[in-house]
């Protein structure tokens, strides 16, 4: 608006200009008027108050004149001067006016129109360097979003899966709401609160709860926004982001991915002080200067805390570690419950059956599959989601869709129906693997087949022959090519990736092996600067390294023997199965059952789990060169399709 105004005003002043300049350009002198006067040219004359005359002669042209003397002698004046008394008195028409107020007003802008553009430019720059509107030179400023918490949007209702967690920040959250109480007796709450989670537990979610619960304002920045190209410009933010939360306490600060400038100090490029360590070192410091009576909590997240800077770390900083572990069953049930709040659902959903068929998904995984089997239902024109619809849902987030568009020759179909039915029968028969859900031939996502186990319970322990037996149904693909067709092809490409990967696994990290003994074979090197590993450090001899590789080609080599054996023995099972899927392509759990000649599978001596911390997905094997390397996996995040 002001800048409108001096706009206006700068158009308006420039008209006046104009106008001043036409009249004086018509401007009389005083003998000029007595001679128009006394040759009968002049019609009327308008006298003003500031002496202006205003002449009107034939034609309706007007002229102006200025006159030194007081508008009441004008006509001694004139007189004076030479004019005609006979001809002022009777052919002359006189009037008195008084002078517009707006020419007036519009002069005294024209004055100081000038003073007033230098003064809105002044203020215009002083906007700018104050960080108003974001421009250019308010880099130095905080960005951080702010919600009010008076209409919270997520409450700990919202939050399922995770008790333990919710209990830890209950405290969090009692504190905000009362700290007398906690004051009175000399208990201090935790200044910082690191919530620590494979992505997609839920921690933002988390953290929006407590300050829905708490009723407080909630300050939400991600760490990689306080990093710019300019130095000093994280640390100026970091003092501005404290200073606001101080200026709303009670409020709780969330620093997202806080990982971002939380790394390890003296870690970078050359060793130099680089802006994320000063951006560090300014969070050290507010961290610490926080008062008792402050109420200013802050929460941060990350997925890599064994990277963080051990100063960031200590008690009097974050002093409390809330971990937020992939769902068991019990969780993802909960959390599948508040996902299908509000949907449609059909009477045949049952929400346990499904929580069980997603061992190893998080919070996010599960959203995503909610709204996959919406989409399905959507698609079928549905106006309910069905049980169905979940089940397609969970195999198009896990696989990928179908793709029953592409050809392939009848020789080819054959092949990978063998090479899947090797898959499921060694699976089956075989005591310490999981049982088989569902075998297919049909094309999904980088796959072109297919064998789908499903593991019976969320255990994280593995035991030696439980990898074993893993490896050995891995390797059936391929030792069915061989029986069958007296020949192998790259089909099991993925296969063989991923039992090297783990018979490795089991001699260098986890000691199952009988002649190196329990040891940790290597040890991993990351830089910190980058927070990636770039390898691993050996701290072996050759002749150690020469062992490790003879015991990894024993176990595969044992494990392809066992797999060939097993199949050789239940060709007649390996044939069904395999002829069944050339006829319908996909098996379900009941049919698969029913071809083996039991109705259920042999019990292992001990139940299927997986050495890892957090629980697998459902592993799926593939067929086909761009395989899926979804494998059974004890190695911690299973890999993208390669």
């Amino acid at each position: 608006m002001f800048v409108y105004i001096l706009i206006i005003a700068a158009i308006a002043a420039v008209v006046f200009g104009v106008r001043n300049n036409s009249a004086s350009s018509k401007e009389l002198t005083v003998s000029q008027l007595v001679h128009d006067i006394n040759n009968h040219r002049v019609n009327a004359i308008s006298v003003s108050d500031d002496g202006e005359l205003t002449v009107m002669y034939d034609g309706n042209e007007t002229r102006t004149a200025q006159i030194n003397s007081n508008v009441d002698n004008v006509f001694d004046l004139l007189q004076s001067a030479g004019a005609d008394p006979n001809i002022l008195q009777n052919d002359i028409e006189v009037e008195f006016t008084k002078p517009s107020n707006l020419f007036n007003w519009i002069g005294l802008i024209g004055t100081f129109l000038p003073l007033l553009l230098i003064g809105g430019f002044i203020y215009l720059m002083l906007r700018q360097a104050q960080g108003s509107n974001n421009q250019a030179l308010s880099f130095g400023k905080s960005r951080a979003r702010m919600f009010t918490g008076d209409q919270p949007t997520v409450t700990f209702d919202d939050v399922a899966g995770a008790d333990e967690s919710k209990e830890e920040l209950q405290e969090v959250v009692e504190f905000l709401k009362d700290p007398e109480r906690f004051i009175q007796l000399g208990a201090r709450i935790p200044k910082g609160v690191l919530l620590v989670g494979s992505p997609g537990t839920g921690k933002t979610l988390l953290a929006k709860a407590v300050s829905g619960e708490a009723g407080v304002p909630f300050f939400s920045i991600s760490g990689s926004e306080f990093v710019e190209m300019f130095v000093g410009v994280g640390a100026s933010r970091v003092r501005d982001l404290f200073e606001q939360a101080k200026r709303h306490s009670p409020c709780i600060i969330f620093v997202d991915e806080i990982d971002a400038v939380g790394r390890h100090r003296g870690a970078g490029l050359g060793g130099s002080h680089d802006e994320r360590e000063q951006t560090l070192n300014q969070i050290l410091v507010e961290m610490d200067g926080f008062d008792t009576d402050t109420n200013v909590i802050i929460m941060a997240a990350t997925n890599r805390p064994d990277i963080l800077d051990p100063a960031l770390l200590r008690p009097g900083r974050f002093d409390r570690r809330v971990v937020l572990d992939r769902p068991d069953m019990r969780g993802r049930e909960a959390i599948l419950k508040v996902h299908t709040r509000g949907k449609p659902l059909a009477s045949d959903v049952d929400l346990t059956v499904l929580a069980k068929t997603t061992p190893g998904f998080v919070g996010a995984d599960l959203e995503n599959l909610v709204n996959e089997a919406a989409i399905v239902a959507a698609r079928k024109n549905k106006k309910s989601v069905s049980m169905r619809d979940f089940e397609e849902a969970v195999e198009r987030v896990v696989l990928g869709p179908e793709r029953r568009s592409r050809l392939i020759t009848e020789e080819e179909k054959r092949l990978v129906a063998y090479h899947e039915a090797g898959h499921a029968v060694v699976f089956h028969l075989l005591p310490h693997c999981d049982p088989v859900r569902k075998v297919t031939i049909v094309a999904r996502g980088m796959a072109g087949g297919v064998t789908w186990t499903m593991p019976e319970n969320d255990s994280a322990l593995g035991t030696t022959k439980r990898y074993n037996d893993q490896i050995a149904g891995t390797l059936g693909g391929r030792a069915a090519e061989e029986i069958v067709f007296g020949d192998i092809t790259n089909g099991a490409s993925s296969d063989l990736e991923n039992v090297t990967r783990i018979a490795r696994t089991m001699i260098t990290r986890w000691g199952m092996s009988s002649k190196l003994g329990p040891r940790v074979f290597g040890q991993k090197e990351e830089l910190v600067f980058l927070g990636r590993e770039i390898g691993e450090q050996r701290d072996y001899s050759e002749s150690i390294a020469e062992q490790i590789d003879d015991e990894v080609h024993a176990i595969v080599s044992t494990a392809y023997e066992r797999a060939l054996t097993v199949l050789r023995d239940n060709r007649d099972k390996l044939d069904a199965v395999a002829e069944r899927l050339m006829e319908v392509e996909t098996i379900g759990r009941e049919d698969f059952l029913q071809l083996m000649g039991d109705g259920e599978p042999p019990q292992a001596s001990q139940p299927p789990s997986e050495h890892r911390a957090t629980p697998s997905m459902p592993r799926p094997n593939v067929e086909g060169n761009e395989a899926d390397d979804r494998a059974p996996g004890p190695l911690g995040p299973m890999p993208s399709p390669a």
